[in-house]
């Protein structure tokens, strides 16, 4: 199938790629920002350097209260590593972490799309460290110095850093507008993109604005109703749909598998019915106008009585008279000739079957002699009726008079059957017939339709579309 190119496609090729190419570009930035919440910590733990750039984009920021365990944490660190530890400090340290602890498991600390799940990972991890049934049971046992003595502080300190502080490190808070919303300054990044995507629709509209005058600004912006999807703020998601096709026109991307698959569901979901709905039409047309006596101008033509005011009446008349004339001069010029042998036999059969049944002249057959000179007056005479009757015919449209009386025989002959088929019903018998043959032709036309489907219809229409390529 062709496929269809705008005027600026075909005009300005090399700028549409471009356009198309930053679409592209544009439509990669939108999917790694709706994705880049739910693959953070993928990209925290594989490519940290984007995290940190990107985060203040989308307003994350460490949770305040996480925040703090790890620095506590920390600080216990500092406390141990210290020339001469202080129990006093290390001890108030502890009750801090049991403190923040008993904070972690009763109020909804971890708010990240899967803060619920690593909550519950790492208060499983640590009990079955500890070996305590509840998870405040665990995180006031492990922040005890009698356990911490016991075990090692350094080990546990290395447990919690290597099994624990991930789970910490991973929960993070989006910082909230004024009206409610998580910030998000991803419309700075997209501002470019939209203004390169504006001025170049606007472009377009304008131009198809001034080639078709007849088209209103709504009406010419929405002959690319997909560009719009490009200037959205909001479901940016949709602009698949935009560079997908821009990609296409510019012979980046081919969908033509796609359009073909799509336009074949088309037709075999609906073809059948249009198909249907369409040939009923056409034949009840030509039903309704054989009841109604005008079929292609018939009746006009063979009845001069009827009323051919109107001018598709009038123009099918002169239309059918022309092909009447046309076709006669065709028999006397082109077919008859080419029939004359046949009609010169015909005659002589004629001139002979008529001479048999004359009186006493089968007799002469007998008599020796005459029986030569009868064939030969038989065929002498067929020739020259055969022979006369073509110059006869000729010669009638080579002269006025005989055109005239040509004229006058087809109206004659108009009349006379216009007569003959008003005569003991006949036209109406015609039309009756007429009107059943074409209702059976409708029924096999829609059992045909059922019968093939739209999977065989469509498989002949690809055929021949390859036929023709």
């Amino acid at each position: 199938m062709v496929k269809f190119r705008s005027y600026f496609e075909r005009h300005y090729p090399r700028l549409e790629r471009i356009i198309a190419a930053i679409a592209l570009i544009n439509l990669g930035l939108v999917f790694f920002d709706l994705s880049y919440i739910g693959l953070r910590p993928i990209y925290r733990q594989y490519l940290p350097a984007i995290v940190q750039v990107y985060d203040p984009v989308k307003g994350i920021v460490s949770h305040p209260q996480t925040e703090a365990y790890q620095i506590q944490v920390d600080t216990l660190s500092q406390q141990l590593a210290a020339p001469n530890p202080q129990p006093l400090q290390i001890e108030t340290s502890l009750s801090n972490l049991r403190r923040l602890s008993r904070r972690i498991t009763t109020e909804r600390v971890f708010i990240t799309p899967n803060g619920d799940d690593s909550l519950a990972t790492l208060q499983q991890v640590l009990q079955a460290r500890t070996g305590q049934r509840s998870a405040q049971a665990a995180f006031d046992q492990f922040w005890s110095a009698d356990y911490l003595s016991a075990r090692g502080w350094h080990p546990e300190l290395a447990f919690w850093n290597s099994q624990i502080r991930p789970f910490f490190a991973a929960n993070y808070y989006r910082q909230i507008t004024a009206l409610g919303w998580p910030v998000d300054y991803f419309w700075l990044i997209d501002l470019p993109f939209v203004l390169i995507f504006a001025v170049d629709i606007v472009n377009r509209i304008r131009a198809s604005y001034q080639r078709n005058s007849h088209l209103t600004w709504v009406e010419a912006a929405l002959r690319r109703w997909y560009d719009l999807f490009l200037l959205l703020p909001f479901w940016r998601g949709l602009r698949a749909i935009s560079v997908a096709l821009r990609l296409y026109q510019v012979d980046l991307l081919n969908l033509e598998p796609v359009r073909a698959e799509a336009q074949r569901d088309v037709v075999v979901t609906v073809g059948v019915d249009i198909a249907g709905i369409a040939g009923i039409e056409i034949i009840e047309q030509m039903q309704d106008s054989i009841r109604q006596g005008d079929l292609l101008g018939l009746t006009a033509w063979l009845d001069p009585a009827t009323d051919t005011q109107g001018e598709v009446e009038i123009v099918a008349e002169e239309e059918i008279t022309a092909i009447a004339h046309r076709l006669y001069r065709v028999g006397v010029h082109d077919v008859l000739p080419q029939v004359q042998p046949d009609l010169e036999d015909l005659v002589q059969h004629s001139i002979a079957t008529t001479l048999e049944q004359l009186p006493g002249y089968p007799n002469v057959n007998h008599v020796p002699g005459l029986a030569q000179l009868s064939k030969e007056f038989q065929q002498g005479l067929s020739l020259a009726l055969a022979r006369g009757l073509y110059r006869t015919l000729t010669s009638s449209l080579s002269d006025q008079k005989g055109e005239e009386i040509s004229t006058r025989l087809q109206h004659n002959f108009r009349n006379a059957l216009a007569t003959a088929l008003s005569q003991n019903n006949t036209r109406e018998e015609i039309e009756s017939r007429l009107i059943r043959t074409l209702e059976k032709f409708k029924l096999n036309y829609v059992k045909s339709l059922t019968e093939a489907g739209g999977e065989k219809l469509a498989e002949r229409t690809e055929l021949l579309r390859k036929q023709i390529s």
